[in-house]
């Protein structure tokens, strides 16, 4: 039976994201969390591709006009390769290396210009204990965000840089179980908190709470493939950033996404679609939100 929480990479709860608190001020932490440990001793490896286009300025609870804010568009795709084990203690270790390309528009002396950047990204490292039942599908996580990331990027501002230039530790729990005696409707939740410890360049992003929670429900084997939709509601706040190079009046943000996806199971290989909807966001100033985000994963088990 296809588990789909366990190694599907749910980047939700833009909760973050997917979304760590990333150097981008309006909610690239919206494909950061969602990646559950195995509850079964062992590991997996995958690879995840998302995409965000944030091209509307937005301020308060709705849209405002484009004037408003110099910032006309930020694109960015997301590539992320990562590895997890779960130990048979219940002891679990996670390390996730992105590597973004982002275009970035502005306007500048009264004329538009955009840039075009890509680098390795913010490496993630997490910790795992899962070891307070036998089914192991409760959790709690603990980590840390390196500053690997390129932040002196010179055409981009602080908080559209592709690392952050901050330490960060992160904190956080997990659970999963079945709604049925037979085990084809699951339930999962997840929430973590993020926080800059350590800061470079006069510049430290916002603390941040993520959050999911959904259902999926398998539907057995159709033609050799294991299938499960899934659907999700994410949830995040983040506090302004802060220090001499940060937009103090211009980020920070709250924001509910409804996000279905699926996931397809063949053999050891797990494949995973979403795609998310904001349906409601609260921005502090003038920033640039994204109407539709997209991610996708493929894990292999082992």
């Amino acid at each position: 039976m296809l588990k789909p929480r366990a190694f599907a990479l749910m980047a939700a709860f833009v909760i973050a994201s997917p979304t760590a608190s990333f150097a981008c001020a309006c909610g690239c932490g919206v494909f950061e969390i969602g990646n559950l440990f195995t509850d079964q001793p062992g590991g997996a490896a995958f690879l995840e591709y998302d995409f965000m286009d944030q091209s509307k300025n937005w301020s308060g609870p709705s849209r405002a006009p484009a004037t408003n804010n110099d910032d006309k568009d930020i694109r960015t795709s997301f590539y992320t390769l990562g590895a997890q084990y779960l130990f048979a203690s219940g002891f679990g270790v996670m390390a996730e290396v992105p590597y973004w390309s982002r275009h970035f528009a502005t306007t500048g002396s009264s004329s538009l210009m955009s840039f075009d950047h890509s680098a390795l990204g913010d490496i993630r490292l997490t910790g795992a204990y899962s070891g307070f039942s036998e089914d192991r599908d409760t959790g709690v996580t603990f980590g840390v965000k390196l500053p690997s990331g390129d932040f002196a990027y010179p055409n981009f501002d602080r908080d559209t840089e592709i690392g952050s230039g901050s330490t960060d530790i992160t904190v956080g729990a997990y659970h999963r179980g079945s709604l049925d005696a037979m085990g084809n409707w699951r339930y999962f939740a997840q929430a973590r908190y993020q926080a800059a410890v350590l800061q470079h360049g006069g510049y430290r992003p916002g603390d941040e709470l993520n959050g999911t929670a959904g259902v999926s429900y398998d539907t057995g084997r159709i033609g050799g493939i294991e299938l499960s939709p899934l659907f999700q509601v994410l949830g995040s706040t983040r506090r302004h950033d802060s220090g001499p190079e940060a937009k103090l009046t211009d980020s920070g943000y709250s924001r509910i996404i409804l996000a279905p996806g699926v996931d397809f199971g063949i053999d050891s290989w797990i494949v995973h679609a979403e795609v998310d909807f904001p349906v409601y966001q609260n921005v502090i100033g003038n920033q640039l939100v994204a109407s539709t985000l997209f991610k996708s994963s493929i894990a292999y088990a082992f």
